[in-house]
Formats: C-alpha cells, structure tokens, sequence
C-alpha cells in the first residue's frame, strides 16, 4: 500500500518545486497544505491517514495527546536538528521516527540586519510616503558607524551579526550567561560586564540566544527600562525572550525608538493581536530562516529522510 506524505505550513506553495520528490513517486503520495491548522482537533482530522510529516521548524507541535490520535504516523521530519516541540518520548512509544535536516544560519542573519536597517533609516515609512505621494523626508536616520552593537547571544548567528555590525564601523559587544572573554576576544567584540551593562550602553540590541528556563522572560520590565529612549531592539530568536506585554508598553509609550521583530508568542499572529498595531515596530511573519537556499535544504533533506525510513535505514535521526 502506497504512503501517505503531508507537508504542513507550506505557505508558500514552494515544497515541491524546490526540491526533486520523484524518487518517491513510486512508494509515497505528497500532499501539501498551505494553510496553517489552528488548533489539536483539526490537525489530528487532518492528518487521520497520513504515515509521514514533514514539519518546518518549530511551527507544529507535536505533544504525545496528538501522535497518540494518529495511529498511521511512522515518520516525522522538521527541518533543522533541534526541534523543542516534538514529544520524542511520546513518538518511540507509538513506534516514530523523528528526523531533521541541516539549516543554514545565513537566512536569519541577513534579516537581522534587513530589520535593524529598515527601523535605522525608516525604510517602510518612506517607502510608503514616497509611492502614496506623502511628504518627503519624514524622518532622520539613525546612524550605525560608531554607534554600539549590543549582542545577547554570540553563537553561529550572534557571531555572524557581529562581524557584519563590525564592518559598518560600530562597536560590538557582546553577553550571554556562558559568555567568555576568550570567545568574545575571538569573534572581535567586547564582552559586557553584565546584562544591564549591555542594555544601557548600547543603541542596538539584537537577540540571538536559545529559549530555555534561562532565557525565557529574560527582558522584562526592568530590563527594558535600562534601553536608551533612541535605543532599537531586535529579536529574531524566540518571542518569549523578550516580555511581550512589557514590549508593547516600551514601544505605546516611547520608552524606545523601535523594535525589530520576526519572532511571536503565538504563529501565526492572530487578526487582532495588539503587535500588529504597535507603534515603532518593524515586524515581519518568521521569515528568518525563510529563504530559497534553505528551502532547498529542507525539503531536499526531507526526500532523502524518507527514503533512508523507507529503506529501513533512517538518517539524521533526533533528538
């Protein structure tokens, strides 16, 4: 009996043409939903016949209240290889295998700095103005070249982030809660005394650690008052890093001069969710890793995943 593949949150409607699925014509039917599920009930309807997943990132959970509903399920794949959403307990138990792929930390890089760029020179704002006839020259741009890089986090990406901050002239620092000042000599930056240090010297604070028991709520109220007022903060990371009602405080009230944000307490963002609206804010819909190159990667991994499961041989296997 021929499988059946689901390859959820393809908003895109790219899966299948970024990567070569031929090789499992024979053995596997592919179908792709472009439309996120809201809620347990309507995935587990969803994916009732389904023996395979394809998952990107995090976006789905996978708790075991949901694998024990889908008796069919023998394979999931996410996209990367660290996935805090998927119950491995739950899956060995019902006899699934979980596998990932490699992803490139290039993408969310790249778009730290497309939003620490756009809040710096007000990018949307004149755009808008200029194609809507509006005034010209609203606003002053803030300045990068001898201004201070403040990074939480200096890991594959953080440290990548820095040397791009580097190359604009800026003065780079850098915290963490495992952060040396061996590794911040390494990467050419300066390590910061302390995370309020860091807050209130710096005029960019871009966030790049991993959501843990540490990490979570790690800028809250009295983190975010340390913020210059012409301050910019941006997180690409995880959403529960940052206090979200302590954010959107920041940005009504002018406690900042704006906010980078690509990352949401809850995806996708609902219709009325106060973010949406906010003041000072550059926001875009978890594009970070969203690019062709990693695509690529993703769903040409995934093929072959399936096909090592399929061979009895599975690969990549997390956690």
């Amino acid at each position: 009996m021929r499988l059946r593949c689901a390859v959820l949150d393809d908003f895109q409607n790219v899966a299948t043409g970024v990567a070569d699925w031929s090789p499992l014509a024979g053995e596997v039917d592919v179908v792709t939903f472009d439309t996120h599920f809201p809620d347990e009930d309507t995935l587990a309807t969803a994916l009732a016949d389904v023996d395979i997943v394809v998952t990107l990132r995090e976006r789905v959970a996978f708790p075991g209240s949901l694998i024990t509903r889908l008796p069919r399920l023998k394979l999931i794949v996410a996209s990367g290889m660290r996935n805090t959403v998927i119950d491995y307990a739950a899956a060995e138990t019902h006899g699934v295998t979980v596998c990932g792929t490699a992803s490139s930390s290039t993408p969310p890089v790249e778009l730290t700095w497309a939003l620490l760029l756009g809040l710096a020179r007000g990018i949307v704002e004149e755009s808008r103005a200029l194609r809507e006839n509006g005034p010209w020259q609203r606003t002053v741009g803030a300045d990068l070249h001898g201004r201070r890089l403040g990074l939480l986090g200096l890991g594959k990406i953080g440290s990548r982030v820095a040397r791009v901050g580097l190359a604009f002239g800026m003065q780079v620092s850098a915290w963490s809660q495992n952060l040396t000042k061996e590794r911040a000599d390494e990467a050419g930056v300066d390590l910061a005394p302390s995370l309020p240090d860091l807050l209130a010297t710096s005029d960019f604070v871009s966030v790049h650690l991993a959501l843990g028991d540490r990490t979570r709520g790690l800028l809250g109220p009295a983190e975010l008052a340390l913020l210059k007022p012409t301050a910019y903060l941006i997180n690409t990371s995880r959403a529960a890093i940052v206090d979200q009602d302590a954010l959107l405080a920041a940005l009504h009230e002018g406690r900042i001069a704006g906010a980078g944000v690509d990352v949401f307490d809850t995806e996708p963002l609902p219709a009325d969710h106060p973010l949406r609206t906010a003041p000072r804010l550059l926001a875009t819909p978890h594009l970070g890793y969203v690019s062709h190159a990693n695509y690529t990667t993703y769903y040409g991994q995934a093929i072959e995943d399936i096909q090592a499961f399929l061979s009895g041989a599975p690969i990549r296997r997390l956690p």
